[in-house]
């Protein structure tokens, strides 16, 4: 159940929205004390709380030595050390009273999370629309580009959020994957899909069971051959083995372009289950294989983005019974080299 909705939110801070936390029972002395035991990975609230930048439900600078009440609403705003500009601008393809559509570029993340805050989908959308209450209506992995959802109002985001868990929702990807004789298109994957247990383990599981993941994959084109320059993608038979840094690339020698009808939403669905069927998604760092992961200090590498494409989202709309489809107009990196004459 969603918390209710605050009488009095503060203003969009540089694209960011204020975060809100409540004071609970507790040994605390005073403000100042309640922050640092409740959210301690911030260093610096005594200086936030000098500065004016704590906030009561009034919108009142709260001091830092103030009594620490239990149902207190506290207002501050998420701060990060500034981020290295991700050099790929999204594009907006739709906007209206209830919805936002956009064109995701490969590499942003849609919404902040760990060292992500301004360079997210989501920030750079508010700062540019200037509209506090956007929330996205469904996800798209930081890897993959295409077409994305925000709701504008809370009052419609139930409407718009309840189509995907009713499947009232058409979806079409595009993706490059290897070229395979002998499978017959178009063909219908099914798999069961488990979150693995080790939250720090980042690929979906294949296992055993009913499957609850279900995708129709049909062929567009096989492909020229590719040149090798691309990156690595390991054959699927090499699934438990991690590579070594310094590892030899293997490369498959012929790939093709694939059009993918996700009927579920399964975390990952697309890569886990095209991985699953020997035809892992080309620039996936996951599947079948992690990546080596670059230095710390290594500057970011955009030369090898995922091969996958949210093409194109339909649907009736609930509020007013229209149809509803938003496309991409992007292309793939691959199908754009194979087009080009060596």
């Amino acid at each position: 159940m969603s918390r209710p909705r605050p009488a009095w939110t503060p203003p969009l801070r540089d694209g960011v929205s204020a975060s809100r936390v409540a004071v609970t029972p507790g040994p605390w002395r005073d403000v100042v004390d309640f922050l640092a035991q409740r959210l301690p990975r911030v260093l610096d609230w005594p200086e936030r709380l000098a500065a004016g930048q704590v906030l009561d439900a009034e919108g009142r600078p709260v001091v830092a030595d103030a009594i620490c009440r239990p149902g207190t609403v506290l207002w501050y705003w998420r701060q990060l050390p500034p981020e290295p500009r991700i050099p790929f601008e999204l594009e907006v393809l739709h906007q209206d009273e209830h919805l936002v559509a956009v064109d995701k570029p490969h590499f942003l993340p849609v919404i902040p999370r760990g060292r992500y805050l301004q360079e997210t989908v989501l920030v750079r959308l508010k700062r540019l629309l200037g509209l506090p209450d956007l929330v996205p209506m469904h996800r798209l992995d930081r890897e993959t580009a295409g077409v994305l959802l925000f709701t504008v109002q809370p009052a419609s985001r139930h409407a718009y959020q309840s189509l995907l868990s009713a499947r009232a929702v058409r979806k079409v990807y595009e993706a490059v994957a290897p070229w395979r004789e002998g499978l017959c298109f178009p063909m219908t994957l099914q798999h069961r899909l488990q979150e693995p247990r080790d939250e720090r383990f980042m690929q979906m599981q294949v296992v055993p069971g009913e499957p609850n993941a279900h995708t129709e994959v049909e062929l567009i084109a096989r492909l020229p051959r590719c040149g090798s320059d691309y990156g690595p993608a390991y054959p699927a038979n090499d699934a438990a083995a991690t590579p070594a840094p310094d590892a030899a690339p293997h490369h498959w020698a012929f790939w093709a372009h694939y059009r993918l009808h996700p009927l579920t939403g399964r975390k990952h669905q697309l890569r886990a289950q095209m991985n699953a069927a020997g035809l892992p998604l080309r620039g996936d760092r996951l599947y079948p294989a992690l990546w080596p992961e670059p230095a710390p200090d290594a500057p970011p590498d955009y030369r090898h983005p995922l091969q996958l494409l949210a093409r194109e989202i339909a649907f009736t709309d609930p509020l007013t019974g229209a149809q509803r489809c938003f496309t991409s107009r992007r292309s793939l990196q691959a199908t754009q080299d194979a087009a080009t004459p060596a």
